[in-house]
């Protein structure tokens, strides 16, 4: 984050008193804004931490997702599912990591019709050296306290239940015998 503020005010704050005067309450619309700069000051600082890994954040998380997976392969469609984002955004992220030698496309030997993304030696090794490079900056979230990121992460999980991203809570299993 900058040494120096770029503004004398916070825009947001003040966006608030905007909004109150002419529409009224602005709680959620002031929360809703900051995370969205937030997202944005993150994102920079995150992928400015890559950059000589020559990957953004969004192509890192492809790679730890593979790395986290146990045979260190994922179909496409599994990758866009885990990660949320659109099948364009996957397929555009393998091509690059592919084209950096990161990742191996391949046809699923099981299923034709499938397409699987297979991390290389390479691969692994950035994994390793972008993970360090990510976690001395503590992935850009140095202005809170580990409880307070704890805190800000359980509220932001809230959220994300609420549109519909996963079930607050697990469902039961039931226990066949």
């Amino acid at each position: 984050m900058p040494e120096r503020p770029r503004l004398p005010f916070d825009p947001v704050e003040r966006a608030g008193e905007l909004w109150e005067s002419h529409f009224g309450d602005a709680t959620a619309m002031r929360l809703a804004t900051s995370v969205m700069r937030v997202q944005q000051l993150l994102l920079a600082e995150l992928d400015a931490a890559l950059k000589p890994y020559a990957i953004t954040f969004a192509r890192y998380e492809v790679l730890v997702l593979l790395t986290f997976s146990q045979a260190g392969t994922l179909p496409l469609s599994k990758i866009g599912e885990r990660l949320m984002v659109h099948p364009t955004s996957v397929t555009n992220a393998i091509d690059r990591l592919e084209a950096q030698g990161l990742v191996l496309r391949q046809t699923d030997p099981s299923d034709r019709r499938r397409t699987l993304a297979s991390l290389t030696p390479a691969g692994r090794e950035l994994v390793i050296e972008a993970t360090a490079a990510l976690t001395a900056i503590d992935f850009a979230v140095d202005g809170l306290t580990a409880r307070e990121q704890d805190d800000a992460f359980a509220l932001l999980r809230r959220l994300r239940s609420a549109a519909g991203d996963f079930p607050e809570k697990a469902p039961e299993r039931s226990v066949s015998g």
